[in-house]
C-alpha cells in the first residue's frame, strides 16, 4: 500500500504470493520481500572533499549545543573519517523531525567525512514496551524507517545500519560487562535523571527493565567506538552520563552534537499552558520546557507524519497557533 511504501510485512507474505501466482508474470515471483534485502547495500564510505574549516562549520551547523567545539575541531584534524552514532527505537509512525531533519543532519555529517552508524535499537524498544513488546513488529518497523530515510534523500554511502540485538549477541561479554560497570558506578538517582531520554516524564511509573535503559544507551557509545553522538537535545542527559564515565575510566570522550527539538503544533489552549513565566526558570528548567514542547507521536495532532496526506498536513497547520511577530518558541 502507499502507507507502507510498497513494503511487504510478514503477515502479508502468504497473501502476496497467492496474488503473484494468479496475476503477475513469472519473473516477478523472484522479487524478495523487504525483510530479505541487505539494508547496507549502499554502504561505500568516502572521505570528504571539503577543507578542515568547511567540515567544522558543516558539523557545527547541526548543533544547538556542542560538547565541545574544541574537541570537535581536534577530532576533524586527526581523522578524515570519524564515527557518528545515533540510535532509534522502531516504534509507531515517523514524523518529520525524525524523517526530514535526520536526513538533513546525516547528509551534513557524511559530507564532512562522518561514517554514520544507525543503531537500530530493537531491544531498547522491547525494554520500553513499544509495539506491545513484539520483537517481530519492532524489526519490521525498523526496516520501514530505513525505507523512509531512503525516500527522504538520505545519502547512504557513508551510512551503516546495525541491529542492536544482533551486534550485542556477537560481543555479549564485552557489552554486558560495560553495562554493569556503568550501573555500579552511578547512583540510582543519577540514572533516573536520564529516563527523560525514553520520552517518560517524572510521573511515569518505570519498570525495572527501563531503569537499565540509560546504562545500555551510554554503553552503546563506547561499544560502537563512536567519536560523535548526534542526537536530539532531549538525549543530552545520557550523553553527559557517557562523558562522565569516559572521564572516570580514561576512555575516549565522545563529542556531543545535539540538534534542536522541532516544536509540536499546538492549539490556543495548549499554547497558554506552555507560555509559563520563563523569567523565573533556571537553565535546566528552560531546557526541559523545550523538550516537553517537542513534536511527539503521543499527540498525533502536534506532529506531521511522513506519510500524512496533503489534506492532513493542511488541517494540522490550520488548527495550530503561530503568534505573529514572535520568533521565540513559536
Amino acid at each position: 500500500s502507499r502507507l507502507h511504501g510498497g513494503l511487504v510485512f510478514p503477515d502479508q507474505v502468504h497473501t502476496l504470493s497467492t496474488k503473484i501466482d494468479e496475476h503477475e508474470p513469472e519473473e516477478e515471483k523472484k522479487e524478495p520481500g523487504f525483510e530479505a534485502k541487505d539494508i547496507n547495500a549502499a554502504f561505500n564510505p568516502k572521505k570528504s572533499e571539503l577543507s578542515l574549516e568547511e567540515r567544522f562549520d558543516l558539523c557545527a551547523s547541526i548543533g544547538e549545543e556542542i560538547l565541545s567545539r574544541d574537541r570537535l575541531m581536534d577530532l576533524l584534524k586527526k581523522k578524515d573519517n570519524f564515527i557518528c552514532y545515533d540510535g532509534f527505537e522502531p516504534s509507531g509512525r515517523m514524523h518529520i523531525a525524525q524523517g526530514l531533519l535526520k536526513a538533513i543532519n546525516v547528509n551534513k555529517l557524511t559530507k564532512a567525512g562522518g561514517i554514520f552508524i544507525f543503531w537500530v535499537a530493537d531491544w531498547f524498544a522491547l525494554l520500553n514496551k513499544k509495539m506491545d513488546g513484539d520483537i517481530n513488529k519492532i524489526q519490521d518497523l525498523g526496516r520501514y524507517f530505513i525505507e523512509i530515510w531512503k525516500a527522504a534523500g538520505m545519502n547512504l554511502e557513508n551510512v551503516k545500519f546495525l541491529w542492536a540485538s544482533e551486534e550485542i549477541n556477537k560481543r555479549a561479554d564485552e557489552y554486558w560487562t560495560m553495562v554493569m560497570d556503568i550501573a555500579t558506578k552511578n547512583t540510582l538517582k543519577r540514572v533516573l535523571r536520564c529516563t527523560q531520554i525514553m520520552g517518560r516524564d517524572d510521573g511515569y511509573e518505570l519498570s525495572a527493565s527501563q531503569i537499565f535503559y540509560p546504562c545500555m544507551q551510554a554503553t552503546d557509545i563506547f561499544f560502537l567506538k563512536a567519536d560523535v553522538c548526534q542526537l536530539g537535545l532531549d538525549q543530552r542527559k545520557v550523553n553527559v552520563l557517557a562523558i562522565e564515565y569516559a572521564e572516570k575510566e580514561k576512555l575516549n570522550k565522545p563529542v556531543v552534537i545535539s540538534h534542536p527539538m522541532v516544536m509540536g503544533l499546538v492549539n490556543k489552549n495548549k499554547k497558554k499552558e506552555q507560555d509559563a513565566d520563563e523569567s523565573k526558570m533556571n537553565e535546566k528548567e528552560l531546557r526541559d520546557k523545550k523538550i516537553k514542547a517537542k513534536m511527539a507521536k503521543a499527540d498525533p495532532n502536534s506532529a506531521i507524519f511522513m506519510e500524512d496526506s496533503a489534506e492532513e498536513v493542511a488541517r494540522k497547520i490550520k488548527q495550530s497557533v503561530c503568534e505573529p511577530q514572535n520568533i521565540k518558541d513559536n
